[in-house]
């Protein structure tokens, strides 16, 4: 069992050590305080299903359904290009610091839809999980292992970014530092955006 849930719980984590759309939004979160639980508890449970999907077997979807491939790619990419505008505008305008007292917070419903879409029309999370977890699982003995070292490893991964952000706290007192980090995410979100559209 060690031996398939080792390599799946590294090969999972560094799937998703890289910073993209949704690791950038966790981050945001956690360094707003927003709703941080829900967030972690969303990003790690999504990766669940879809990693317990690709263990499964079932990594062929998008051959077996042509139009699958180009309706996420492009749904996705268009999603990504506006939320990177909204994230340079916020730049562009500034003072989108720690939230204040009394300011109103994102709701939760409106924070988790836009995870869910950061989440789910990220074709790459397909190819991560679906196609290449569920292929590499493959070559071990115990999947179900494998599978589980991979799961353990997003639920570790979200929860300690989301309440790790924390310890940036000072940092992102500054308001320049939220432009910057604003700034950051659109180009993030952009670049997601372009290598979809054009790879």
């Amino acid at each position: 069992m060690v031996s398939s849930f080792v390599p799946g719980f590294f090969l999972g984590l560094s799937l998703i050590l890289a910073i993209g759309a949704q690791n950038a939004f966790v981050l945001r979160q956690g360094l707003r305080r927003e709703h941080v639980f829900w967030v972690c508890l969303t990003c790690a449970v999504s990766d669940a299903l879809l990693i317990t999907a690709g263990v499964a077997g079932i990594g062929t979807l998008a051959e077996m359904v042509p139009w699958f491939e180009p309706v996420m790619r492009y749904g996705g990419a268009a999603f990504l290009i506006v939320y990177g505008a909204r994230n340079a505008i916020s730049a562009w305008r500034g003072g989108s610091g720690l939230r204040a007292e009394g300011q109103a917070a994102t709701s939760l419903r409106r924070t988790l839809l836009t995870l869910l879409a950061l989440t789910w029309l990220n074709p790459h999370v397909y190819l991560d999980t679906l196609v290449l977890l569920g292929t590499i699982s493959a070559q071990y003995d115990d999947r179900v292992a494998f599978g589980t070292g991979a799961v353990l490893a997003s639920f570790s991964f979200f929860f300690a970014l989301g309440y790790g952000a924390r310890l940036l706290e000072p940092l992102f007192a500054k308001p320049n530092s939220w432009r910057i980090l604003d700034a950051l995410i659109a180009l993030t979100m952009w670049a997601i955006a372009a290598s979809l559209l054009f790879n």
